[in-house]
């Protein structure tokens, strides 16, 4: 006979929690995008002009440099952490899948890691 309730039968089964993680990073990126994306806007709409030496020299500022490479590392961890939630979505094969979130992620960082070189580059 076993004298166990329900819930201590279900104790340790189920979700391994990793959504929830998943998802509150996912919103912690947002909410950092949200203002730099409102400033990055604000700051090429308040340009002059976007020759070149405008935008060099605007990107020369240390801390445009710094707010770009934060905007950039934010925006393309936010796109990887969505993207990767559609192919769980809608990718069935397992092999398939994780071939794809591999993929995504590794074009991902070297989108970003491409970018950040550009900027501090630039900014140089």
């Amino acid at each position: 006979m076993n004298y166990r309730s329900p819930l201590s039968r279900a104790r340790g089964l189920g979700s391994a929690g990793e959504g929830v993680h998943h998802w509150r990073v996912q919103r912690y990126s947002a909410i950092a995008l949200a203002p730099l994306t409102l400033w990055f806007l604000f700051s090429l709409g308040t340009m002059d002009s976007f020759t070149y030496d405008a935008i060099t020299g605007w990107v020369a500022r240390p801390w445009v440099c710094a707010l770009l490479v934060l905007f950039f590392a934010a925006a393309y961890y936010h796109a990887s952490l969505g993207i990767q939630v559609v192919i769980e979505d809608y990718i069935g094969d397992e092999f398939v899948r994780n071939a794809l979130i591999l993929a995504v992620k590794g074009l991902l960082l070297l989108m970003g890691v491409t970018t950040v070189v550009a900027v501090l580059v630039t900014a140089l």
